[in-house]
């Protein structure tokens, strides 16, 4: 294997997957695509969807001659694997809500699950609680307002605190819950404003380390890094300039090979 792990997201979230594979793997080289011109992916059809993370993933591993695709996005984790499996040869790790962790945490056996609406709900995601967290009351809220907010601190804005308040809401009205899975790879980028909004101490479980863990096993020589990562995106801006540098890559360039245009943002509605 001679070219970098290729880290695919909606949109920033899988810098914060980034974070732990540099933590994990230091000298290894890595490359980022996000689909950013169909962001957030929660609000589309399943089936369009697969189609289309399957059709930006192989053209971003064309692009940069991956030795190994990481689906840093639980929503598209979900829903692809199968299909990206199916048309690449190389090896696709994937992210799922880190449930059982989570049941190992907490001490109460009431614990959260903080996701979009396209996975708090998602058969996968009750086949995860039916089996590791039955026995567990799992408190499940869709939180997709932030999504949007980790989007805009990672391009330098403000974040909303009466948005992130109104999200976690739900979270605190269950008095014994002292564990809270962030089931979505944008969360873990906010993670300090998260914990300032929490009434009590808060264990908060996310799936990166263990991603990393399971690509370094996988990767076992992975390409050395030289310079900044090479970056894609269907819908390059400057914000994305901002959020992928703080993260060690270069400007995005444009992913080819794609259709990012309106006509295609209509039929995914």
């Amino acid at each position: 294997m001679s070219g970098p792990i290729l880290l695919f997201d909606s949109g920033v979230g899988g810098l914060s997957v980034a974070a732990a594979l540099r933590a994990r793997l230091p000298g290894a080289a890595l490359a980022y695509v996000c689909d950013n011109a169909m962001l957030p992916y929660g609000t589309k059809p399943d089936d369009w969807l697969v189609m289309r993370i399957a059709d930006v993933c192989c053209a971003a591993v064309e692009a940069s001659g991956a030795s190994a695709l990481v689906v840093a996005c639980n929503t598209a984790s979900t829903l692809a694997l199968r299909e990206l499996r199916e048309r690449l040869t190389i090896p696709v790790i994937g992210t799922v809500p880190a449930i059982k962790p989570a049941v190992a945490a907490s001490r109460s056996g009431t614990f959260g699950l903080l996701a979009t609406s396209a996975t708090v709900h998602r058969p996968y995601t009750e086949a995860l609680i039916r089996e590791f967290a039955a026995h567990c009351r799992v408190v499940r809220v869709a939180a997709d307002g932030l999504v949007a907010q980790a989007e805009r601190a990672q391009a330098g804005g403000a974040l909303d605190s009466q948005v992130l308040a109104a999200e976690l809401a739900a979270l605190w009205a269950e008095p014994t819950l002292d564990t809270v899975v962030l089931g979505c790879t944008h969360f873990p980028l906010l993670a300090e404003s998260l914990n300032a909004c929490a009434p009590r101490p808060i264990t908060w479980i996310d799936s990166g380390e263990a991603i990393a863990r399971r690509v370094a096993s996988v990767v076992a020589s992975p390409a050395p890094a030289s310079g900044a990562g090479p970056a894609w995106a269907t819908s390059p801006d400057k914000g994305l300039v901002t959020a992928l540098a703080r993260y060690g890559f270069a400007a995005p360039r444009q992913l080819a090979g794609v259709d990012s245009s309106a006509k295609s943002r209509a039929m995914s509605r």
